[in-house]
């Protein structure tokens, strides 16, 4: 990638993602990443970039398509050449993907782990398959037979598809495709000869079998190649009255499988006629994103490796450590009623927000439970404590949150379960996401209703919070939570702009609140006083914000950020952004905390947020930022992302050249998410 891409102020947003998957799939090359997480990480890309056609380059496209140059939007580059450039990227990424693939390949042989293909079969693994694909594969199998005459069914959204072509005896031409069940692994274990492991995929089991298949034509010879077709994403809503918004989602959702198709990935080994005869029935041309590719397509799959019981191929996993003070054992209110407590996923355990949820539940004292949804995981600990509390006698309110994008079916599933349990259903408010994260419950105390809660960077996901690091406060402080209760009310009363005196709430304050953070330290280094800003965020793409940045760093404040993803800021840049840093932290865990700091000459004023700098939280959704008043926790907060910017193993140094470069000094080596672990095990120990 070259700077003259990007305009001179402003990093494009989808080519800073692009670059983000990038340093997704230097993990994967990282020969320093256990072999099996390699794997792993190549799995995460393949899926990161699913979603990214699915959603920004499907927006991208419908630009180009309604004659709209979009040069404002996306940074000065026009749609269509925008579109043009990601194809370009891709199509480089995914060699590189599949250079990577290869190379991990031969390290498993090294480890006794063979990757076997359908022209590798001995007698010892024969039976085997054949057996496997009789009882198991055979009955999951559609095979769609293609012909001219027969219109062809459209085929679903990112489901890979092996396209085979039959030379018949007459020499005539046979096309059929073969859909790879997603019910099934894709990785099939085959038995171990000795200490030697054997895997083949899914696709080449069924490459073995084309004879099993197709037996009822006389073929002379039968070829497959994989294809894939990516679709866009949005949800379109229909305006039937008669039906609830669950029904509306959940219709939508459905739809999305027949949405236009944004992307074409085939096997570069396809002979051309097959390729155009598949192209001509899918209504697929070359304008469309048509990428060649490897042998097999959905390497997401790849997140899911069997791991063989081989540990030493993969991280060692961490203990979740208790936090110091908070029991598992006594009343968490109890503990939370004297001060305040910091939970830092997956470094601590998520089943401190399970135990004062299941407590909630329980306490005949609770009379009230409020709280927002984003991602539940598919078995929640969570959605049960609710609905229990509801069983209980409580009065439970839940704003989720149906239009998470990609998990709206996992959600509607536990919302018509809770609504039907008693929960109090409440879906936001019209145009806005619901994505802030808390939790306030209502407790009768002598004759007093008291209140405690919690307020998080993250979802209230059990499953994600093993792999996401994330911030929750618990807390019984009443003015953070009297705040917390007017958002609740702001969803039923949504005609209604309430005033907050401690936390900071999108849409209506954020952008002022931050703008006033920020102007305080210009007006300080000005002043001659201290001066700084320490932002941790997921992305960052406001143009205002980026302004409001730049605006500080030409004042004179020092400004560090470390963003996990898009960074459509220009750092180092003279006359403009040269006391701003960036970097990038990509390793074992997801970084999913966003922690803002600002010096306050010497006296830091510090929050975490559900929000990231992009104009979607700012003017698009409810988010919640909230202060930390907790000295000790506030210091804790300092420490950590002070550990995290000292970094000098996996962060990546971010500027408009996109070249993912490692930051590397002569200081001692310091892999912030280790040594964050080890802080944590420290604090315990003293």
């Amino acid at each position: 990638m070259v700077t003259d891409i990007n305009s001179n102020t402003y990093i494009n947003r989808e080519l800073s993602w692009l670059q983000f998957n990038e340093r997704v799939l230097q993990e994967a090359e990282d020969e320093n990443v256990p072999l099996i997480e390699r794997l792993r990480f190549l799995g995460i890309f393949s899926n990161n970039l699913d979603e990214f056609f699915k959603v920004r380059y499907a927006t991208v496209k419908r630009i180009d398509e309604a004659g709209k140059t979009g040069k404002s939007e996306l940074g000065g580059i026009s749609a269509s050449e925008l579109l043009e450039i990601i194809t370009q990227i891709v199509i480089k990424q995914q060699s590189d993907s599949l250079h990577i693939l290869a190379t991990i390949h031969k390290r498993l042989e090294d480890e006794q782990i063979h990757m076997v293909n359908e022209t590798q079969i001995d007698e010892a693994h024969h039976k085997f398959i054949k057996n496997y694909f009789i009882q198991y594969v055979s009955p999951a199998l559609v095979t769609i037979i293609l012909s001219d005459l027969v219109k062809l069914p459209t085929l679903k959204d990112s489901a890979a598809y092996l396209a085979v072509k039959m030379v018949l005896a007459n020499q005539q031409k046979q096309y059929a495709l073969i859909e790879i069940p997603k019910s099934m692994d894709r990785f099939v274990v085959l038995p171990k000869k000795g200490q030697d492991n054997y895997i083949i995929l899914l696709d080449d089991l069924l490459r073995y079998c084309m004879d099993d298949i197709f037996n009822i034509f006389e073929y002379e010879s039968v070829s497959a190649h994989m294809i894939k077709i990516t679709r866009d994403g949005e949800l379109d809503f229909e305006s039937d009255l008669s039906k609830s918004f669950i029904e509306k989602i959940s219709d939508s959702v459905k739809h999305r499988q027949t949405g236009e198709p944004v992307r074409f990935v085939y096997d570069k080994t396809i002979d051309e006629q097959t390729l155009l005869f598949l192209m001509n029935m899918m209504g697929i041309d070359s304008k469309d994103s048509v990428i060649p590719g490897g042998r097999y397509h959905n390497r997401r799959d790849y997140m899911d490796f069997p791991s063989l019981g081989r540990t030493d191929l993969l991280y060692d996993k961490i203990k979740p450590l208790p936090v110091r003070g908070l029991s598992l054992e006594r009343s968490i209110f109890k503990n939370i009623a004297k001060k305040d407590y910091l939970l830092h996923t997956p470094y601590h355990t998520f089943s401190y927000i399970v135990k004062f949820l299941r407590e909630a539940a329980l306490d005949p004292k609770v009379k009230n439970i409020k709280i927002t949804i984003y991602r539940l995981a598919q078995i929640s600990h969570v959605a049960s404590s609710l609905i229990n509390a509801a069983k209980n006698g409580k009065k439970v309110t839940v704003a989720i949150e149906l239009q998470a994008r990609f998990d709206e079916q996992a959600n509607i599933d536990y919302a018509e379960q809770m609504e039907t349990d008693g929960v109090n259903l409440l879906f936001g408010v019209k145009g806005l996401k619901v994505h802030s994260k808390m939790c306030v419950i209502e407790r009768e105390e002598n004759n007093k209703i008291k209140r405690y809660g919690f307020l998080s960077t993250g979802n209230f996901n059990e499953s994600t919070a093993k792999l996401y690091t994330d911030f929750t406060l618990f807390t019984s402080d009443q003015k953070i939570l009297k705040d917390v209760v007017k958002v609740f009310d702001f969803f039923e009363t949504n005609y209604k702009i309430f005033s907050y005196k401690h936390i900071i709430v999108s849409p209506h304050y954020t952008k002022t609140k931050l703008f006033k953070l920020i102007d305080t330290e210009i007006e300080n280094v000005k002043n001659k006083k201290p001066a700084f800003i320490k932002l941790k965020l997921n992305s960052i793409s406001s143009y205002m914000m980026v302004d409001k940045l730049y605006e500080a760093s030409r004042a004179g404040v020092k400004i560090q950020m470390i963003v996990r993803g898009i960074c459509c800021l220009v750092p180092g840049i003279k006359g403009m952004s040269e006391n701003i840093e960036v970097v990038s932290i990509i390793d074992k865990f997801l970084e999913h905390t966003r922690l803002l700091i600002f010096c306050n000459n010497n006296d830091p004023k510090v929050f975490i947020s559900s929000a990231d700098w992009m104009s979607r939280n700012i003017e698009n959704r409810v988010e919640v930022t909230c202060p930390i008043y907790d000295k000790d926790i506030k210091q804790e907060l300092l420490d950590v992302f002070d550990i995290s910017w000292s970094d000098n193993v996996k962060a990546r140094l971010l500027c408009g050249s996109h070249e993912n470069k490692y930051k590397r000094n002569d200081l001692p080596k310091v892999r912030a998410q280790f040594a964050i672990y080890n802080y944590y095990v420290d604090k315990l120990e003293n």
